[in-house]
């Protein structure tokens, strides 16, 4: 269930990326220099046909301590909601990772400032919520482990382009870095997060917590609305009879284990995540999805990910990629090819990322396997998943 990303600094590739060039020659150094371009990095337009609006919230479960740190009493989280909105005047699209989260985030990597500029997702903040059909059905999404909950932005606008409601979810201490209101910036320790079986255990209780909050919203409650009442529309929106939860790595082990504990959530996708703690023998009895690579501890040299696929009583299906990496299922497929010269990353190390797998068909991938999974299984309709695709021919199923 580690992630092996560029924000946990891994070893090997944070030694090439701070590794100092050898001295230049007098001649050399005297020839003027020109800064070089920064990097930028600029999500694809989404698929759907909806614009799409987002609102930021910060919540507090006064029921329990934060496990992570001393001195706070209450855990703390940030979440994002995502949905589809109306037209009209344009309110601002805000930032793919908040400014501050962003800086903190480059940093960690040793890059200096401006050398990389994290562009603008598509969703505009606190824009009217609008669309057709009444209350829709609602998607968490749960990052990897020293990640954040902007490397799931190509996945959660396509589905709430598309109509669905999407809650991203970042669980500080684990996350990379966590913005929270005022500038509050709360990162990993030094090394990343190490103690996997807590964190699986946190998670759990984070995405419960949530789900109890979606669900005091949706009733009125306006507690964790500090910035005001949801856009328009927003909170009865919510179908809460409908919800999905979907993860990338260690969110991939929190999805299968929150549906463990919680009846509330429909149908689960586990995005090259593993399975660990009660819900490996016990499996599960709802919709499940396992998208599995063969080189990171999936299927194949997992035997706890086995026992849990063994488990699972209702519908489910294994889908491997060919050409896929760890990363090839979030943003950074298509981060990762950019900055990767300037961490010095040679190709053998991004491919151990990211994989052989074009990046247009990583995406194509991201945003048609998840959406075609809830549509099944929240909205009842959709062949995709039946079996092999022309349209996707990388793509293996086994059921």
């Amino acid at each position: 269930m580690k992630r092996r990303t560029l924000v946990t600094g891994s070893a090997a590739l944070l030694a090439t990326a701070v590794t100092a060039p050898g001295p230049l020659s007098p001649a050399a150094a005297a020839v003027p220099r020109r800064a070089a371009a920064p990097v930028r990095f600029d999500l694809p337009a989404p698929s759907g046909p909806y614009p799409i609006g987002t609102v930021a919230l910060h919540l507090r479960d006064t029921s329990r301590p934060d496990p992570w740190t001393t001195g706070r009493p209450c855990r703390e989280l940030m979440i994002s909601i995502w949905y589809p909105a109306a037209g009209g005047p344009p309110a601002p699209v805000v930032p793919w990772m908040p400014p501050r989260a962003a800086d903190s985030y480059l940093g960690s990597l040793g890059l200096p400032p401006g050398a990389v500029l994290l562009g603008n997702a598509h969703g505009r903040e606190r824009a009217p919520f609008r669309c057709a059909g009444g209350p829709l059905p609602v998607v968490v999404y749960s990052p990897g482990s020293n990640a954040s909950r902007s490397f799931g932005t190509g996945i959660v606008e396509d589905l709430a382009g598309h109509g669905y409601v999407v809650v991203t979810v970042d669980h500080p201490y684990d996350a990379a870095a966590v913005e929270f209101p005022g500038g509050r910036v709360e990162t990993t320790p030094p090394g990343g997060m190490r103690d996997y079986a807590k964190g699986l255990a946190v998670r759990t209780d984070d995405l419960r917590f949530v789900l109890d909050r979606l669900a005091a919203i949706r009733a009125g409650d306006g507690t964790d609305l500090p910035g005001g009442p949801l856009p328009a529309g927003l909170r009865e929106a919510l179908d809460l009879r409908r919800i999905g939860m979907i993860g990338h790595s260690l969110g991939g082990a929190a999805t299968a284990a929150a549906m463990h504990t919680d009846g509330r959530i429909a149908a689960g996708a586990s995005l090259d995540g593993g399975a660990a703690g009660p819900v490996v023998d016990a499996g599960l009895d709802r919709p499940f999805l396992v998208v599995d690579t063969y080189g990171k501890g999936g299927m194949e040299t997992n035997p706890a990910l086995r026992t849990f696929w063994s488990k699972l009583r209702g519908w489910r299906r294994r889908l491997t990629v060919a050409g896929a990496a760890h990363q090839s299922f979030g943003d950074e497929a298509l981060i990762l090819p950019q900055v990767a010269p300037l961490l010095g990353m040679d190709r053998a190390t991004l491919e151990g990322e990211v994989g052989t797998i074009p990046t247009h068909r990583a995406q194509a991938f991201q945003r048609a396997y998840p959406r075609a999974f809830f549509d099944l299984h929240l909205r009842g309709r959709g062949r995709l998943l039946d079996g092999p695709s022309r349209d996707f021919p990388e793509v293996r199923h086994q059921r």
